[in-house]
């Protein structure tokens, strides 16, 4: 038996799926078995079209089973981004729709994933003070949109929410939060399975033509397609590719904590993130081990000593924990957008596609399969909204990991001088 891929797998119970043989029918199908796939095939499946769903690995072997669960407000792009190309009403609603993005994330734990450990609290901090008067800016933003929860914090009041010396100040959001991102997925796939649809694992896609899609086993024909494959797409949608930058992100999972010694570092038990481009979040898990994820490689390359790399993060924002043992360590991919907004749209007119959650996909994925749902079912006026942002690919072709690891470069210089 080989060993879990992740602390989520080694905590969460999976189950077998059958690989595609044969030819099959269907109203949609759905490519790639992570949260935006899966809850596509949900969502699909609840508005009674015949879904069926193929993965290239297991449920929840890309980003989904790897990344940090975070639960977020809103999206990674500053609002800016947003209003430039679809206004202030526009925006709001983008913000809106965010907000619903973990309201539904709510209602789908109670009644597929009880066991997901699903918390809430959450702080946004900074290590300087451009990154406080950043935060402000956000606060105050959100707060004219009617979420008022958030406040700002700063100085010695930081330390009654984290036990760390590293921050000048933070933004703290009561409605933001933690998740177990696997058994959350698993408890998806369940209900989508429930509702009548049909997931297959070990079937990588090979070819698309139209709206048939072809496996080593056999071949989909379906009337829509929805592409899910994010940063794990493969060469299936060059001109999807294009449009998003796979980066590498990191995460060390701890032996168990003692309660005092975790009580001491989250009084609050809030999960945390810096504010820095390549930034730290942390949390603990429901057994007392600090999960921490650092930084992100733009050039999608692991850096050597990963684990001396790691422990070197986790000592610089607790002191304490310097030679803590780590008991699981990996890596994997997660797809950003050069705006950081989420591209969800179409191609043709029966072929759609999520991806570049740009570090919010916990959320996000849900809210991408519900307006794709819609979409396929006679409303697209959200999928419109989603379509008026633009996508430019990245810059420099086949030498974008270059070019985009240049501008974090300079991107990291600033968040460390401050400016």
């Amino acid at each position: 038996m080989t060993e879990p891929l992740t602390w989520y797998h080694a905590t969460a119970t999976a189950s077998e799926r059958p690989r595609l043989i044969g030819d099959r029918t269907c109203d949609v199908c759905v490519i790639g078995g992570g949260l935006a796939g899966v809850s596509t095939a949900l969502h699909c499946t609840e508005r009674g079209l015949d879904t069926m769903l193929l993965e290239a690995e297991t449920i929840g072997y890309g980003a989904s089973g790897r990344n940090g669960g975070q639960v977020l407000q809103s999206l990674s792009a500053d609002v800016s981004v947003v209003e430039r190309q679809v206004g202030k009403d526009g925006a709001r609603t983008f913000f809106n729709m965010a907000r619903e993005a973990v309201d539904d994330m709510k209602d789908r734990v109670a009644r597929h994933a009880p066991d997901a450990d699903l918390r809430f609290g959450y702080l946004h901090a900074t290590l300087n003070e451009r990154q406080l008067e950043e935060m402000r800016g956000v606060c105050e933003a959100w707060h004219a949109w009617g979420y008022t929860g958030p406040k700002i914090i700063q100085g010695s009041d930081v330390r009654e929410w984290i036990g760390s010396d590293r921050y000048t100040g933070a933004m703290v959001d009561p409605e933001s939060g933690q998740i177990h991102p696997l058994r959350y997925l698993y408890g998806l796939a369940r209900a989508a399975e429930t509702a009548g649809a049909t997931l297959f694992e070990h079937s990588l896609v090979r070819d698309v033509e139209g709206t048939v899609v072809r496996t080593a086993g056999g071949a989909v024909t379906a009337k829509h397609v929805v592409y899910c494959g994010n940063a794990y797409l493969g060469p299936l949608q060059p001109k999807l590719r294009s449009k998003i930058m796979p980066v590498a992100s990191f995460i060390a999972v701890t032996e168990p904590l003692s309660e005092d010694l975790a009580a001491k570092l989250f009084p609050q038990d809030v999960a945390v993130a810096d504010c820095n481009v390549a930034l730290d979040y942390f949390r603990l898990t429901d057994d007392r081990r600090l999960l921490f994820g650092a930084g992100a490689s733009y050039s999608a390359i692991t850096p050597p000593g990963l684990e001396r790399w790691m422990r070197g993060k986790i000592g610089r924002v607790f002191p304490d924990l310097s030679d803590v043992r780590i008991d699981h360590l990996w890596g994997g991919l997660i797809g950003i957008t050069l705006n950081r907004v989420p591209d969800i749209g179409r191609t043709a007119p029966d072929v759609f596609h999520a991806q570049g959650f740009s570090g919010q996909g916990v959320v996000l994925t849900g809210l991408a399969g519900k307006i794709i749902a819609e979409a396929i079912t006679g409303d697209d006026s959200r999928l419109k909204l989603f379509e008026k942002i633009r996508h430019l690919p990245f810059p420099g072709g086949p030498l974008k990991t270059p070019a985009l690891v240049a501008g974090m470069t300079w991107a990291k210089l600033r968040d460390w001088i401050g400016v």
